[in-house]
């Protein structure tokens, strides 16, 4: 029998994802502005940033950002999942999914940044959060009609 604790498992995958690309961000942006000989204050924005240093150097800062988006929906169901106790082994599984394609989506997004590689694992990765979703609305319906 599965513990309903399983599904915080790949949740902290995804903070270690999101801990993993904040670095590789500042790993290749510092050098990068190093290169670039330009005082610290010219890169007060994001768009600045983008704009000073070559493409494939923001690519984590890009994906970052998108570590921000699904995966907070992501966060929110695994803690609703485990503060009803309602995880089942097929919750757990497509959270692991979940983050597995993340992982992917975050390797191609750093990397070579292939549009549509990246995009297939985003969009498998978000079948397998609205998969989370429709059983924790499914299940809340059910309850509340007990």
């Amino acid at each position: 029998m599965m513990k309903h604790e399983q599904i915080l498992l790949p949740m902290l995958g995804m903070m270690v994802l999101t801990a993993v690309v904040w670095f590789v961000m500042y790993a290749r942006r510092i050098p990068a502005m190093q290169r670039a000989r330009k005082p610290a204050q010219v890169y007060t924005t994001p768009d600045k940033t983008a704009e000073l240093l070559p493409e494939q150097v923001n690519y984590p800062a890009y994906n970052l950002k998108n570590l921000f988006e699904l995966p907070v929906l992501f966060y929110a169901l695994c803690l609703y999942f485990y503060v009803t106790a309602t995880a089942a082994s097929i919750d757990v599984f497509a959270a692991w999914l979940f983050l597995l394609f993340r992982i992917a989506h975050s390797a191609i997004h750093c990397t070579a940044n292939i549009v549509m590689a990246r995009f297939v694992m985003y969009s498998a990765a978000a079948l397998a959060l609205w998969f989370m979703l429709g059983r924790a609305v499914w299940g809340a319906y059910l309850a509340a009609m007990v």
